[in-house]
């Protein structure tokens, strides 16, 4: 087995949520490397499999130590090299490319691995959050004030869980209180973002990892701390809890889990479709093909530049809408080959209130999601990758965003990616991929995009 140092079991992306933006302006992108072939080959082979697939593959990499990253499905450096190194010890070559047999010997070995901590993925009914635990390790449980408390047997492993009704603690006060420091207690890594933070740590004997989270039902997290002696086992464990953690699962979009989840407490079999949008709000519209421009959400009489539109059809568990209007196609518009890899920067281009176009930039987040400082009426926004390829929609925004100030704060959003888009759109338009490409400016790449960029109003 691999072993990573700390701070790479550490990284942002296990935190479920891109970093925030600077507001200062971003140094000049640098000039991509030469293509490397194997890598090349290798994601456009993991990219052909189905998206769960993909997550089940990340997921065993996980399990047999090779990988210390979320489980998006997207394929980059980490997967390629976690791939290379388990087909290293398996005695194949180095490739990362996974041939059937070479890709179930891994879901195998992945699944054997889960299977001997007694990992279990199940809401925990003190809290409302949804974890995975290592049932075999942590054979004790008990209620403990807002949470839950599960620890092995000898005492050396403990897993927390947490949560606090609104108003009743805030990220500020636990960050302060996480991050202390104390000459038996040092703190490795640290993130603060407006709606998450995570801080890891060691005492003299142990490892800690903290988590917590906001939303409208308040706060919380979970603190998994071990013995430093059970590293060896704990490191991965660690990884595969954090990739577990939904904080509000109500609110979480549905994906497709590597894990088995455990049966809950009843729930409806199937979200409602979505409400309509009220009488005035907007949306952002992408214009696809002539005629025809493709947006989020439930609009009944759809209007377009104060025009009435038709709504041509629905999708509403997909949360698309395709309208019909009197605009045309103007500017390129090409997909962007695969998912970025986490953190890689990114564009939103939303419809603006005052005619043009509102831009900000973003960073690639989990599960193709969005970090970025999105105002309402963004919903429908197409999101870019540095070379102005598309790389999807932003979902459909909560019908009350949190501001600060007056501001939306970055935050993680959700996004319709290009199979669900190509799949709802069908002959109506296509969306034909674009192989690599040189970085460009934020203006270059909104200003390519902007004469697609439409408001969509919804009739009243």
């Amino acid at each position: 087995m691999h072993h990573r140092p700390a701070a790479l079991l550490l990284l942002a992306a296990l935190a479920g949520s891109a970093p925030a933006f600077a507001q200062a302006p971003r140094p000049p992108v640098p000039k991509p490397a030469a293509p490397d072939p194997a890598f090349e080959a290798a994601r456009t082979a993991f990219e052909a499999r189905p998206e769960d697939e993909r997550r089940r593959v990340q997921d065993a990499l996980v399990w047999v130590g090779d990988y210390n990253s979320v489980t998006t499905g997207a394929f980059g450096r980490r997967t390629f090299e976690a791939l290379q190194a388990w087909q290293a010890r398996a005695g194949a070559p180095g490739t990362g490319l996974l041939d059937d047999r070479e890709r179930s010997a891994l879901l195998a070995a992945g699944e054997a691995a889960r299977k001997a901590a007694g990992f279990v993925v199940r809401e925990d009914p003190a809290t409302g959050l949804v974890l995975g635990v290592p049932e075999r390790w942590l054979s004790k449980r008990s209620r403990q004030p807002d949470g839950t408390r599960w620890q092995s047997a000898d005492g050396r492993v403990t897993l927390d869980s947490k949560a606090f009704a609104p108003g009743a603690a805030d990220l500020d006060g636990l960050f302060e209180r996480a991050t202390l420091a104390t000459p038996d207690r040092k703190v490795t890594y640290k993130l603060r973002r407006p709606d998450f933070l995570v801080v890891t740590g060691e005492t003299a004997a142990g490892k800690f990892y903290i988590r917590y989270a906001a939303g409208a039902a308040g706060v919380r997290g979970f603190t998994l701390a071990y013995d430093k002696a059970l590293a060896r086992d704990l490191d991965r464990l660690m990884i595969a809890v954090a990739n577990s953690f939904v904080p509000f699962p109500a609110e979480a979009p549905p994906v497709a889990a590597a894990a088995t989840v455990a049966p809950a407490p009843a729930r409806p079999a199937a979200p409602p479709p979505p409400a309509p949008e009220p009488a005035g709000a907007v949306t952002t519209g992408l214009v696809v093909a002539p005629g025809r421009i493709v947006t989020v959400g439930a609009c009944p009489a759809p209007q377009v530049a104060g025009a009435p539109a038709r709504l041509v059809r629905q999708d509403p568990a997909g949360g698309l809408a395709l309208i019909e209007a009197g605009v045309t196609a103007t500017g390129p518009l090409v997909a962007a080959p695969g998912l970025p890899d986490p953190d890689a920067a990114l564009v939103v281009v939303a419809a603006g209130r005052e005619g043009g176009p509102a831009v900000a930039p973003g960073l690639a987040g989990p599960g193709g999601s969005v970090a970025a400082p999105l105002q309402p009426g963004a919903a429908g926004a197409p999101v870019l990758d540095r070379s102005g390829r598309l790389l999807g929609l932003v979902a459909r925004l909560p019908a009350r965003p949190r501001l600060i100030a007056g501001v939306m704060p970055p935050t993680s959003h959700a996004v319709i990616g290009l199979d669900a888009l190509r799949a709802f759109l069908g002959r109506d338009a296509t969306l034909p991929p674009a192989g690599e490409a040189a970085p460009r400016t934020t203006g270059a790449i909104a200003a390519a995009i902007a004469g697609r960029v439409v408001a969509v109003r919804c009739g009243f």
